[in-house]
């Protein structure tokens, strides 16, 4: 499935008004209200999708006794709505979508030092130097494209190679994707501004195809409307996990090329919290064997402990290591910058 430069191919291992979906296990009741006062509680913040935190919570309470009430809201409105409460917040653990929020939120001294136990679990990859927030899983950038219409002597070996009149007409993106939105911010940390401005240009004058979302880059080359796009990794695997003859493949660019960002799901205790101990259980759950190995059948997402599963299509963590970009990922945290770039670009 994916074009082996360096790679194995199985795994060992702002808005003003902050609008939230706000739920918890029992009826759909508020971070603040419901559960049963009796047992230990724990308050989560939470920027994944409900369809699948909803689960992995329940098993935790059925496994802890543990009653955990749920916000549910986008990673970012969550961030801020956690430095505007400060001390006064009622989260207990934040679980962001992205690294950038998490970044934000420990520069600015809102998350505790998590212990050993918990920071020594997780390799370098999947950690802040800092301490103060670790992965709960991974994903990474790559180019899908179509073995039929792009050769293997034609495959680009940087990001930066799609701007050229070669790629003119035939390359996709998602300049409203957060995940894309993240890997510029990416870009604009590694290259600088004016180089980030130039290449988003180039694509853009070059007749780079806009979709509203990673699934639909994959349809748009399946379809023959482009021949290559760029997504995230689990996206093909979850048409492949449904139609192994699917005929889509993805690939990387060279190692340490900003257009195979690594980026993470992850989580952190909030300094606020009343419940510290109990918050670095949670964390300690979400990276257990089981866990870990739920995540990535249920996502296609990397695990960020070296477990085995059997899934064709991850890397071995020594090879994700190896293409990733030397970046810290705390410093993805500039998003308004990013946003105010693709306006000026004319792509929001």
């Amino acid at each position: 499935m994916f074009r082996l430069r360096s790679w194995p191919v199985r795994i060992v291992l702002l808005s003003t008004v902050l609008v939230f979906l706000s739920c918890s296990r029992d009826g759909g009741q508020g971070a603040e209200n419901g559960g049963d006062s009796s047992k230990e509680s724990l308050v989560l913040y939470c920027g994944r999708s409900q369809s699948l935190v909803d689960d992995i919570v329940k098993m935790y309470e059925e496994k802890s006794g543990v009653d955990v009430r749920i916000k549910y809201g986008n990673t970012a409105e969550l961030a801020l709505a956690i430095q505007e409460e400060g001390a006064k917040s009622p989260a207990d653990v934040f679980w962001a979508q992205d690294a950038g929020a998490l970044g934000a939120l420990s520069r600015k001294g809102l998350l505790q030092t998590l212990p050993p136990v918990v920071i020594t679990r997780v390799p370098g990859l999947f950690r802040n130097t800092s301490h103060h927030w670790v992965a709960t899983s991974g994903r990474m950038r790559v180019f899908a494209y179509s073995p039929d219409r792009v050769s293997l002597d034609d495959m680009p070996f940087s990001v930066f190679e799609l701007a050229e009149e070669k790629w003119n007409g035939r390359v996709g993106w998602a300049p409203t994707n957060a995940s894309f939105q993240s890997f510029v911010t990416a870009m604009r940390v590694m290259s600088g501004e004016e180089r980030t401005e130039n290449w988003l240009r180039g694509m853009k004058a070059g007749g780079a195809k806009s979709y509203p979302k990673n699934t639909a880059i994959i349809e748009g080359i399946y379809a023959g409307e482009i021949d290559l796009g760029l997504p995230n990794h689990y996206y093909l695997l979850r048409f492949k996990a449904e139609d192994p003859n699917f005929p889509v493949e993805q690939s990387s660019f060279d190692a340490g090329d900003v257009g195979n960002l690594v980026n993470i799901a992850g989580v952190g205790v909030l300094g606020s919290s009343g419940n510290a101990t109990g918050a670095q259980k949670f964390i300690e759950f979400l990276l257990s064997d089981e866990m870990q190995k739920y995540l990535v059948e249920n996502t296609h997402e990397y695990p960020v402990i070296p477990i085995l599963h059997d899934h064709d299509g991850l890397l071995m963590y020594e090879a994700l290591e190896e293409l990733a970009p030397p970046i810290e990922l705390a410093d993805l945290e500039d998003l308004d910058g990013t946003l105010a770039l693709l306006r000026k670009v004319g792509l929001l």
